[in-house]
């Protein structure tokens, strides 16, 4: 991977962090209708498959750069966990304390109460949203449920590409039954990542003319868009919920109820990144900054949502509120990367001991 292609690559990440957390300050309950053109759009969800899209890609590339299973495993259990542990503890300890502050901050259903051991399995076994389990909420931390998805993608790529033969099959479809219908809806955003790489590894990539790159780069937002305005999201999704013969889809496939639309997402932003693999451009402005949010990304995605329900409960309606409940939730995601998500080498080298360090180095040496 180009460093300028890694670097759009963050640029990517941070711009959808941001684009989630707006759209989740834009509800009503947190900031009135000031921002309800960001609900209205459900820009929110919309993000989201730009992660996915993002993510099928950096797995692939990091399959191809690990080499082994045990090394892919490693590298991705040690990647979540790392965050999701502490995560899940910070969202148990800010709900109480913000319930026991407002209650009213905390309405169903995006608040959820559940068992603390169960809550903690759930949680870290990344099946809040598996259907065959029961779908669950997190406490307040809703926009956990995409890494329920990923996780799901994590096991079914990673024994797609290190296992062979009848037991490969017989686990495939065991994850593929037990993730559920509405998981495997907004895979194939995730495997257009995958295909990308793929592709941009290839010999094709280096005879595209670089008009091409420009008119992916151009045409893909202009695509995005485009469909809004004309009320295509909304036209597929009514689609979607008059052929399951229901009002709402979101009764029956959760958050995948605009998978039409989020294919038509995972095209767009594809399209963009494939682009950007033909310019290859060397750098972007402010680069430096944008390696630093993008490495407080992760964090600020799993802390954001619970730091708005705490802070909800806890500022009055006083000036500069909307303020203080948007970079009071990012303050909160970017000290948590401080211990937690950037520190990842150093904890990946005590908990693998000499061994298996010497073994992720020799791999990242030789690709």
């Amino acid at each position: 991977m180009t460093r300028g292609l890694s670097l759009w690559l963050d640029v990517m990440r941070v711009v959808a962090t941001l684009i989630v957390v707006l759209s989740h300050l834009a509800y009503p309950r947190f900031t009135g209708t000031s921002y309800a053109f960001l609900r209205d759009w459900n820009v929110g969800s919309d993000a989201v498959i730009m992660f996915f899209v993002i993510s099928g890609f950096v797995i692939a590339y990091a399959a191809d750069r690990d080499g082994t299973g045990s090394r892919f495993v490693f590298n991705r259990a040690t990647r979540l966990f790392s965050v999701m542990v502490p995560a899940l503890v910070l969202t148990l300890a800010f709900d109480a304390y913000g319930h026991g502050i407002d209650a009213g901050a905390y309405p169903a259903p995006f608040y959820q109460t559940h068992p603390t051991g169960e809550f903690l399995l759930r949680g870290l076994t990344f099946s809040n949203e598996w259907s065959t389990l029961g779908r669950l909420r997190l406490g307040t931390n809703g926009p956990l449920w995409s890494l329920s998805y990923e996780a799901a993608y994590y096991i079914l790529f990673g024994f797609a590409v290190f296992t062979k033969g009848l037991p490969r099959i017989a686990i495939l479809i065991a994850v593929i039954a037990i993730a559920g219908l509405n998981v495997m809806l907004l895979m194939p955003a995730w495997l257009m990542g995958v295909g990308l790489w793929k592709w941009v590894q290839s010999e094709s990539l280096a005879i595209v003319p670089r008009w091409v790159g420009w008119v992916f780069v151009l045409l893909a937002p202009g695509c995005y868009l485009a469909n809004h305005l004309l009320g295509v999201p909304e036209v597929l999704v009514d689609a979607t919920a008059g052929a399951l013969g229901i009002q709402d889809a979101r009764w029956s496939l959760g958050f995948s109820d605009e998978f039409l639309w989020n294919f038509l997402i995972g095209t767009f932003t594809a399209m963009f990144v494939a682009g950007i693999a033909i310019l290859d451009p060397k750098t972007v402005p402010g680069h430096r900054q944008v390696r630093w949010l993008a490495g407080a990304s992760f964090s600020i995605y799993v802390t954001h949502y619970p730091a708005l329900h705490l802070l909800d409960a806890a500022v009055a309606d006083t000036l500069g509120r909307d303020l203080i409940l948007l970079f009071g939730s990012l303050g909160v995601g970017i000290v948590f990367a401080r211990y937690f998500e950037r520190p990842i080498g150093k904890f990946r080298t005590r908990l693998a001991g000499p061994k298996m360090t010497q073994l992720l180095k020799s791999s990242r040496a030789t690709h």
